[in-house]
């Protein structure tokens, strides 16, 4: 996994698009930008600004068809014909995290969380409590777009994110490494707050509507709620990360 060649570009860069995130991301001293794709079709006063923006920051424009630039965005109707891939120096794949002399210790798993807002400030809060990683799958969780960036505050350019191909590969890979693998549930008896936990642990975070997948369930060690006194039924998911990340520091210190 350490050959370069081998890195899937998902797995190095966030893609930022449209015109006014292209140009932040270019303006911000703090990001290396590795190339800006603008669209064959995009001219006028729009692109020039870009190219100049590009230029001065040292950073290479490619063309492309108006399709391929879609294609990369992936969101047709926001791209504005342009996108830039951002540097994210702490992202990489999951298997070349554990594969590493000194893996992650405390991870989260996102499993099957759609909403962008959710993906963006669970990296934010992840970030801020120093966790090791956060798996983020490119299928069945929102794609790490701008409006992931947008909730992050601009974190998530460098969160410590682990990329694979799903949960249930991300779990599989997990328990073979010798992680313990910890689900929320709200129906558990055991807290978050009194589970003993070994020396590598991986947290599931389920989706907003499903939860954690039957897939990902069927290999969890044990299930974990955060206990509400109140009369509510459960925290929105990135609510729920805030808490269990803060427990862990608080655990650490």
């Amino acid at each position: 996994m350490g050959d370069e060649s081998t890195i899937s570009p998902k797995d190095r860069f966030l893609t930022v698009y449209g015109r006014k995130p292209v140009l932040e991301a270019l303006a911000d001293d703090g990001l290396r930008v590795d190339k800006v794709i603008l669209a064959d079709t995009a001219r006028g006063p729009g692109a020039a600004e870009i190219q100049r923006a590009a230029k001065a920051a040292g950073v290479p424009v490619q063309r492309a068809s108006a399709h391929r630039v879609k294609v990369l965005a992936g969101n047709g109707k926001q791209d504005q014909g342009v996108l830039a891939d951002v540097v994210a120096p702490r992202m990489r794949a999951l298997a070349a995290a554990l594969a590493d002399r000194r893996p992650p210790s405390r991870v989260l798993l996102l499993d099957g969380i759609t909403t962008p807002a959710n993906v963006g400030m669970i990296l934010r809060t992840a970030t801020a409590a120093g966790l090791d990683g956060v798996i983020v799958p490119r299928r069945g969780v929102a794609a790490l777009d701008p409006l992931v960036v947008k909730a992050s505050a601009g974190v998530a350019f460098r969160a410590p994110v682990l990329r694979c191909g799903s949960a249930r590969e991300a779990a599989e890979l997990l328990t073979e490494a010798g992680y313990g693998l910890f689900a929320l549930g709200a129906s558990a008896r055991t807290t978050v707050f009194e589970v003993e936990l070994p020396q590598r642990a991986a947290f599931v975070l389920g989706g907003e509507t499903a939860g954690v997948g039957a897939d990902v369930g069927e290999l969890v060690t044990e299930w974990v709620s955060i206990p509400m006194p109140g009369d509510v039924e459960s925290l929105n998911v990135s609510a729920a990360a805030a808490v269990l990340s803060f427990e862990l520091v608080r655990r650490g210190r």
